[in-house]
């Protein structure tokens, strides 16, 4: 039986602590407190928590201050950072709204179908309008494929993109004038998710040897083969046949007398 991971203060890294809530940020720092070693780690602790949440000091502490953090979505509470003084935080888990919001250490904690909202929130130009930084970052965490398509055949019966959606695809679609882009996404296989738990009682008892045993081994996806590009798909490659390389608006090349799929 597989050993449960405790989650700690220790333990606690930018990739999963996007994992965790704001009351849990309180719960982990309490119990980081009978250590004595918070004091010369807190600074480490605080930019790691901050990767994933924003952090106020609360220098005000009365009830109408609260009441306004909290009509901002943040979650108060007391920390101590020295041998005797509590301050109070207000902590708020930072959204991902942007495309450049989106990190390697977060990108693996979204939805397929939350990377498309924020994709439509922030271009109208398809996938290549995006930085490559970008793009990189994405696909470390999804398998993305596109295809620009006259709109009366993206819906093809049995084509690219009825098949995509069957696969389990999310998809989002971007109007080129009479063409469209669709933008395919489908969250990357992950390796089994170690278990956490909380531990209140004494985070000392994890000493960092055991702590490198139990971290899960990290698989880095990057450069593996989509098994699609080794398969020969007639109809992928006639309808990928239409993709356009260019920026320019296609209703402006005067694009006549498209081939069916028979002719090709």
């Amino acid at each position: 039986m597989k050993k449960e991971k405790t989650l700690t203060l220790k333990s606690l890294t930018k990739s999963n602590v996007w994992d965790i809530q704001e009351n849990d940020v309180f719960r982990l720092w309490e119990a980081a407190e009978k250590n004595s070693d918070l004091k010369d780690n807190q600074r480490h602790y605080i930019d790691v928590i901050k990767s994933a949440f924003n952090i106020e000091e609360v220098k005000i502490d009365k009830p109408e201050v609260i009441a306004k953090y909290e009509a901002r979505g943040f979650k108060t509470g007391l920390v101590r950072l020295d041998d005797s003084n509590k301050v109070k935080w207000a902590i708020k888990k930072k959204p991902i709204m942007r495309v450049t919001d989106l990190t390697y250490e977060n990108i693996h904690h979204i939805s397929a179908s939350k990377l498309m909202e924020v994709l439509d929130r922030n271009f109208g130009g398809g996938w290549e309008s995006l930085s490559q930084s970008i793009q990189d970052i994405i696909s470390s965490g999804f398998d993305i494929s596109t295809t620009t398509l006259p709109k009366d055949r993206l819906h093809k019966a049995g084509g690219l993109y009825e098949k995509k959606v069957n696969d389990g695809y999310e998809v989002l679609e971007i109007a080129k004038g009479s063409w469209i882009e669709a933008i395919f996404a489908k969250e990357k296989p992950k390796m089994e998710k170690v278990r956490m738990k909380f531990d209140d009682k004494n985070e000392a008892d994890l000493s960092d040897d055991d702590n490198d045993d139990d971290a899960p081994e990290i698989v880095d996806h990057y450069n593996d083969v989509d098994d699609d590009d080794d398969a020969f798909d007639d109809d992928k490659l006639t309808e990928e046949s239409y993709r356009t390389t260019f920026d320019t608006n296609p209703d402006d090349l005067n694009l006549t007398d498209v081939a069916d799929d028979e002719d090709f």
